[in-house]
């Protein structure tokens, strides 16, 4: 199995997922041209896809699903209540968008719910609840042959599920949006941003990741990639340098070897194979 981050932060999210002949993006919020293009970076086809997964609604992770569907015949997973969601989603939208995204959706839906394994060509994915301010938002493990990977995006804290769920895995994608201080000083963000990123619904920080690192973190896997960072409240080498100070701090009977990895919004991630 191996996976590449496509893009990732505010201006859009995107995942390759490959085992075997399967090969599922997860999420579409680069634009359908932008993920042709990237998938072609990397040596893919866009017309390969097996299946596009939506994580949630928001439009970082769903934006240019509509437009992509004229170019791959695939199945889109995704639950009931993100679908409506999508569907009569509004914002920066034209009154014509709502229309648009269902008959683009129609027929093409592989119905899944956000606490259910379901299967994907070769990959087992088992999704579980983390917290954001969407209407079903979901993370998830992937498995194939024995190995697991996991992909957590767009969640406020850390909750005990995910802790678990993030157990034996030989990759992670996690969310590391932003530093706190810098969050708090940015003065192109109202407050009422700033509450809502740093709310338990909103965004998880580099404090919070080397919380979960000392503390949380089972030193399984070999792969952590940071991922959603914020480009003006967040640095993205302090993210990284935050995350390996902190496996540094672990109890030495709790040593990892773990490589820490940045993502970035304009350029896929250089493969990742577990």
């Amino acid at each position: 199995m191996k996976l590449t981050v496509l893009g990732s932060g505010s201006t859009g999210n995107a995942v390759l997922i490959v085992a075997g002949e399967t090969r599922v993006l997860v999420d579409a919020g680069l634009s359908a041209k932008e993920i042709a293009r990237r998938l072609a970076f990397v040596g893919e086809d866009v017309h390969r896809l097996d299946g596009v997964l939506v994580t949630h609604e928001h439009g970082d992770h769903a934006g240019g699903l509509r437009v992509l569907l004229r170019s791959v015949d695939c199945p889109v997973y995704i639950s009931a209540q993100t679908c409506d969601a999508y569907i009569s989603e509004r914002e920066n939208v034209t009154n014509e968008e709502p229309r648009k995204r269902a008959a683009a959706l129609s027929d093409r839906v592989e119905q899944i719910e956000s606490s259910k394994d379901f299967r994907i060509g070769e990959i087992d994915f088992h999704p579980f609840t983390i917290p954001h301010d969407a209407v079903d938002n979901f993370g998830f493990t992937a498995t194939h042959q024995g190995v697991k990977i996991a992909t957590v995006m767009d969640f406020g804290h850390i909750t005990t599920l995910i802790t678990e769920q993030l157990r034996g895995c030989a990759a992670i994608l996690i969310e590391s949006n932003h530093s706190r201080d810098m969050l708090k000083a940015c003065d192109s963000y109202p407050w009422e941003l700033k509450q809502r990123i740093l709310s338990r619904l909103g965004h998880l920080s580099n404090e919070d990741i080397a919380d979960w690192l000392r503390d949380g973190f089972d030193g399984t896997a070999d792969h952590i990639v940071l991922t959603h960072l914020s480009q003006r409240a967040n640095n993205p080498y302090l993210a990284k340098i935050s995350a390996e100070v902190a496996l540094q701090e672990r109890s030495p009977l709790f040593h990892s070897d773990t490589q820490i990895s940045l993502s970035f919004p304009k350029e896929p991630t250089p493969w990742i194979e577990v």
